[in-house]
């Protein structure tokens, strides 16, 4: 069992440099792109990536997520700051003491609040920050940074797999249909609030099963002894060995309320409350950063995190060189992780140059108007599940597949609302698993657990999601037809 354990797997870095690698052939692969003058025609085929291209690709990923690695650097700092105060490690010690034996209960609790944040305005990049956090108490209540890893990403994932009113999924896929092509927007909702509850469903029974192996029994765990040992090394802190009851002082709950501000302030940040007709924060929230709360991104966090990391050195009276030495390593911590995330940016950059994007959807929708009327929904569910994998953005996906697919399917008598959730759902499948997805990569990076070690576990979960899934649209396909 050791032995099996100790295998030696293939890093984030070298998957996510094949696939690149990949993507550079398949452009060769496929036929070549026509173009009138300047412009591309539509699905003609792909432009070969030259050697260049497949090279620098990973480099022009780091400008294409600059934001996230900035935003990722400060998280760094704050938290470095933080576990110097001691207040996270004493305050997770206290919670495990106070919930005695029901540290599961967390599980069901805190995947239902990140799939509400995941369902209304799309949280996944801007969990990376809870993955250290979910880690760090999963370790100490018993079980490992996995579970942790598996309750902010299938908790927030869940959310956008079946998105309900988040702008940047269902929001831009309506907006970006076509004049003539009508669409009930009540209805998209309804068909993703069952996706969304039934993913959320499947996804807490599967993490609550493992957890509860674990818990019982150490060595039930899926990580390999390599990835145990990093584990042990990052968070074993955390883990109440001598079960003594540990109480918090005065500075440490001071700190402890920032730390819970700090994030809470993120999340109302980024939410975009213009998009739900909110305009409170307009008028007053806008002095710190240049943009009020709601329009924030992660330049805006970013300076959000350095300065509630000043604050907190100055309560617990840190010294120049002692926060900024401090400050400086957790930020440096962190260059690993903004590597990764870098480089799965660069699959999306070659994508973009070879037009591979283009190809497949124009050639996959002609595909789906001669299939047979029963296969339409699995095969547009599987046809985007291909497509997220080269495409992980929601947003970008909806832009570029909505104006296509949508018309087909309600020129062929089929419903639009049910062809609009079956892109995100698909999408959000995906984004629960892809390499190419930078807040998996990123948060797995710093729970420490391998990008290969999340796949074999997380595939089955996955696979029940994606049954699920198709059995909800299918379903809702069949009803909308005969109701028409």
């Amino acid at each position: 069992m050791a032995k099996k354990k100790a295998k030696v797997m293939l890093s984030s870095f070298s998957i996510i440099l094949i696939l690149i690698f990949g993507l550079g052939i398949l452009s060769h692969v496929l036929p070549n792109a026509q173009f009138v003058g300047e412009e591309i025609v539509n699905g003609s085929g792909t432009v070969g990536a030259t050697l260049s291209q497949v090279l620098m690709a990973p480099i022009q990923g780091f400008e294409n997520a600059i934001d996230v690695g900035i935003f990722i650097m400060m998280l760094g700092g704050l938290l470095a700051v933080i576990n110097k105060t001691g207040a996270l490690e004493t305050g997770i010690k206290v919670l495990v003491h106070k919930l005695k034996g029901r540290e599961i209960l967390l599980i069901p609790i805190l995947m239902l609040i990140f799939s509400i944040c995941g369902t209304t305005y799309g949280m996944l990049e801007e969990t990376v920050g809870f993955y250290v956090l979910l880690a760090a108490t999963m370790m100490a209540a018993g079980m490992d940074p996995l579970v942790g890893s598996a309750v902010v990403l299938l908790g927030a994932g869940s959310g956008c797999l079946g998105s309900t009113i988040n702008p940047f999924a269902t929001g831009v896929a309506i907006s970006a249909l076509p004049e003539g092509v009508a669409c009930n927007q009540g209805l998209v909702i309804l068909i993703a609030v069952f996706i969304w509850l039934t993913t959320l469903i499947v996804s807490i029974l599967f993490v609550m099963s493992y957890a509860k192996k674990v818990q019982k029994d150490k060595g039930s765990t899926f990580l390999s002894l390599r990835e145990q040992k990093q584990a042990e090394k990052r968070f074993g802190q955390f883990e109440d060995k001598d079960k003594k009851e540990v109480k918090l002082s005065t500075k440490q709950k001071v700190t402890l309320i920032l730390f819970g501000l700090t994030f809470l302030v993120m999340i109302i940040g980024f939410v975009p409350w213009g998009e739900f007709g909110i305009t409170f924060f307009d008028s007053f929230t806008g002095w710190l950063t240049g943009s009020p709360l709601g329009s924030w991104w992660f330049y805006e966090a970013a300076l959000w995190f350095l300065i509630m990391s000043i604050i907190i050195a100055i309560i617990n009276r840190f010294g120049e060189k002692n926060f900024v030495d401090t400050f400086v390593d957790g930020a440096d911590d962190m260059i690993g992780v903004i590597l990764v995330i870098a480089i799965a940016r660069g699959a999306s950059v070659l994508m973009g140059e070879t037009y591979l994007d283009n190809y497949i959807i124009y050639n996959a929708a002609d595909m789906l108007a001669k299939v047979p009327e029963l296969a339409f929904v699995p095969l547009n569910y599987i046809l985007h599940i291909v497509l997220s994998i080269l495409v992980p953005s929601s947003s970008g996906l909806a832009t570029l597949s909505t104006p296509i697919i949508a018309p087909i399917a309600a020129q062929l008598g089929y419903s639009v609302e049910v062809t609009i959730m079956t892109l995100v759902a698909a999408n959000g499948l995906v984004n629960l698993i892809t390499p190419t997805c930078g807040a998996i990569m990123g948060g797995l990076a710093l729970a420490k657990v391998e990008y290969s070690t999340w796949f074999r576990w997380a595939l089955k979960v996955v696979l029940t999601i994606a049954v699920a899934n198709i059995l909800i649209l299918c379903l809702f396909s069949l009803i909308l037809q005969v109701a028409h």
